[in-house]
């Protein structure tokens, strides 16, 4: 594990499929157009996959220079040598999960739409807190709605790298970066996209067009 450069950019969370070679052929057509973070997120798997799963996409990362993060499980993200690992509310705490992984590793937390949960992660220790549902979810239709008011108040207040999720399009995505998000995670417009690749691009171009 390495702690690595700053959270920031096009962070790709993996979509749900039983197909291991879509999968894989997905990813690496995202990290090609310059996803900077990837997590794993399978809520539908067995371990025994799930490990090799984590591991292939471990691998691809690496190749195309790009963060790996477990969803959920500090423990497999030790196992597979991920770069960090991503907590929501009803995970492994911050403070357990740092001293299982150790100091190099990014911790991420989901803060949905409390901004003191992400007061809570900071001072736990945490390297980024995400806010969402940004936008209407396809993933998770009846997620809580974060505004961009919040972003723009956790940008004043935390000295936090902030990820935005939910809803993200290529449409939407400029507003919240100029909103203050350092990253955009996304799900659905990217691996629903006909051509992941030039999606990928992009939206890394969001990112250049704001700053």
């Amino acid at each position: 594990m390495r702690k690595a450069r700053p959270i920031s950019g096009l962070y790709a969370v993996t979509p749900h499929t039983s197909d291991d070679a879509q999968l894989f052929s997905q990813v690496e057509q995202a990290l090609m157009g310059g996803v900077a973070i990837l997590q794993y997120r399978d809520k539908h798997s067995d371990l025994t996959v799930m490990r090799l799963r984590a591991r292939r996409l471990r691998e691809l990362c690496q190749l195309h220079d790009a963060l790996f993060i477990m969803n959920d499980n500090p423990g497999m993200a030790a196992e597979v040598c991920a770069d960090g690992v991503h907590l929501g509310r009803d995970d492994t705490p911050v403070l357990q999960a740092r001293s299982l992984l150790g100091p190099n590793a990014i911790i991420g937390v989901s803060c949905y739409d409390r901004m003191q949960l992400a007061r809570d992660a900071r001072n736990q220790g945490a390297d980024y807190v995400a806010f969402g549902s940004v936008f209407p979810s396809q993933v998770k239709p009846r997620a809580v709605k974060a505004s961009l008011d919040l972003i723009r108040q956790a940008r004043d207040e935390l000295d936090l790298p902030i990820v935005a999720i939910g809803g993200i399009d290529l449409d939407n995505a400029q507003q919240v970066v100029h909103a203050g998000a350092d990253a955009l995670a996304v799900i659905s417009a990217l691996f629903g996209a006909s051509d992941i690749r030039a999606s990928a691009r992009a939206f890394t171009t969001v990112f250049s067009s704001v700053h």
